[in-house]
């Protein structure tokens, strides 16, 4: 259950929601941190888990009406799970994904996604590459950005042994039958601007 929801909360980190005018050449648009969600998504061999992450801070940069760049942080020490109910385990997971064996956010209490590069896929899509920091080790990743009006969505699948989150992980520990969490977890960012 614990490996789950590592998983889980991977799942949801970078996907978008903005709600933003039309912006001026080169202008930050500062996210609402307190409109904005940060959903996760981790899976087992048995099932699944999901929660939430909040977030801290973040901004996207913009050209006109198109994505130029942007920057978030992610308030770790916040990991909820979302899929089970106070006394069924809920306290004891949460605790789990907090704890060195998945995020330390004791030592690690924040993580990071700077866009490095933005490449226009039409009007309204967007590749992007970034760098994805958690446990304070750097990694880069692509997302798939979608923009809409006053919206952006984005959502970005994330290897956690790549940053030394390696509890329950096939690909690290042999015979662990149905206790196996796997090594991919999906984050969905939605932002409001």
């Amino acid at each position: 259950m614990k490996k789950s929801l590592l998983s889980l909360a991977f799942v949801a980190v970078f996907g978008f929601n903005a709600t933003a005018s039309t912006p001026i050449d080169g202008e930050k648009k500062e996210i609402k941190v307190s409109e904005s969600t940060v959903t996760w998504k981790g899976y087992k061999v048995t099932g699944a888990h999901n929660g939430s992450i909040n977030l801290k801070s973040g901004h996207l940069e913009m050209n006109g009406k198109k994505l130029t760049g942007g920057e978030f942080v992610v308030d770790m020490t916040s990991i909820t799970v979302t899929d089970l109910e106070a006394g069924q385990g809920k306290e004891k997971l949460e605790g789990h994904l907090q704890s060195a064996d998945f995020f330390g956010v004791e030592s690690n209490p924040t993580s990071k996604l700077v866009f490095t590069t933005v490449k226009a896929m039409n009007d309204n899509s967007y590749t992007v590459t970034g760098d994805l920091t958690i446990k304070g080790i750097t990694k880069p990743v692509t997302l798939v950005v979608s923009m809409f009006e006053n919206k952006a969505t984005a959502t970005v699948k994330v290897d956690r042994t790549k940053y030394d989150i390696k509890y329950g992980s096939g690909s690290f520990f042999d015979n662990l039958g149905d206790k196996a969490i796997y090594d991919d977890f999906d984050l969905v960012v939605d932002l409001a601007l």
